[in-house]
């Protein structure tokens, strides 16, 4: 991907598109049909990942289908050197930031392949990299995706735990952005009990009355959806908790909503724990997703999940694991 103007100040201004330069790539890209055979179901499944949720680190593809990082990295420089993936490493003031990747040119027209549309119809262009590296929400994506990488990957090593379904804020938005437009949409699991939830992943950037102002659609869909799914609110701060907190707890109530709040400051590493504070009235003391389910049992999944005519390949929900384990892992 050709070097793009980095801005001075502003979005953008501490982000720059490394594309991995230094590996090299073929003058010409393999036609789709000889790509396709040499491509794996894993490869495949991360590319329509990518196509997903716009953009993994190695550390989370690592996570979610690979026993290790030296194994995932590997592909990753295969998989990049034949342009199903692109690359990038946003710039940090101290250390360095891992590989970032993006859906590549010969990824996009694999799927686009198995879809039956062009380029256009996928929505991939060739600045797509470039577009995610330097966008003011990459953070805001890269933490969504971090903290529901660590609940899918959960169930590699607890077989009946983790997530069953994860939807981006994309697909949210094309099921039912009349309505709600959270950030991800997705159904934990461990053993008989199942939380379906949405997740709005709060950085800090809005006001508490921007994030009350929400609470309104999400009472509505429940009502026009007949659906009730919960709402978990990540903060990047416990202190930012417990404002959202005191600022949501009343209408939260007179709504009927069922949401849990926690933060950064709990979730790095185990999000599924003992870190889920509900808001009043009743036990507001922090709990595990699982025992949120139990807690709320008028609880149930949102409309319009099942497969319709008019889904296609690109459409229809990415597992959020790979299909099996491999060989090559």
């Amino acid at each position: 991907m050709p070097a793009l103007p980095r801005p001075a100040v502003g979005p953008g201004s501490r982000y720059t598109a490394r594309a991995a330069t230094t590996r090299p790539r073929p003058a010409r890209h393999a036609d789709v049909a000889a790509l396709t055979r040499t491509l794996t179901a894993r490869d495949l499944w991360l590319a329509r990942m990518l196509h997903e949720h716009r953009v993994l680190t190695t550390h989370q593809i690592a996570s979610l289908a690979y026993t290790s990082l030296r194994s995932a990295q590997r592909r990753m420089r295969t998989l990049h050197q034949h342009a199903v993936l692109d690359s990038f490493r946003p710039l940090t003031q101290t250390g360095s930031a891992p590989e970032h990747y993006a859906l590549g040119p010969a990824g996009a027209a694999v799927l686009a392949a198995h879809a039956g549309c062009d380029l256009a119809g996928l929505g991939w262009r060739p600045s797509h990299t470039g577009r995610i590296a330097y966008s003011p929400s990459l953070g805001h994506d890269l933490g969504v995706n971090e903290l529901l990488t660590h609940l899918a990957a959960h169930g590699r090593s607890t077989p009946g735990a983790g997530l069953t379904l994860w939807l981006s804020e994309r697909s949210c938005a094309r099921r039912w952005g009349d309505l709600v437009r959270p950030d991800a949409y997705a159904h934990w699991r461990e053993g008989d009990h199942q939380l379906p939830f949405f997740l709005e992943y709060d950085t800090g950037s809005q006001t508490l009355a921007r994030v009350a102002a929400k609470l309104t659609a999400y009472a509505a869909f429940a009502t026009a959806a007949d659906a009730r799914p919960a709402l978990l609110i990540h903060t990047c701060t416990a202190s930012r908790d417990q404002a959202l907190r005191r600022r949501l707890t009343a209408p939260a109530r007179e709504l009927g909503l069922h949401i849990a709040t926690s933060s950064a400051d709990f979730t790095t590493t185990e999000p599924w724990g003992s870190w889920w504070s509900p808001l009043g009235p009743g036990d507001t003391r922090r709990t595990t997703l699982t025992n949120l389910s139990t807690r709320w049992p008028r609880l149930g999944p949102a409309a319009e999940l099942e497969p319709t005519d008019v889904d296609t390949a690109l459409t229809l929900p990415v597992p959020p694991l790979p299909p099996s384990p491999e060989a090559d892992s």
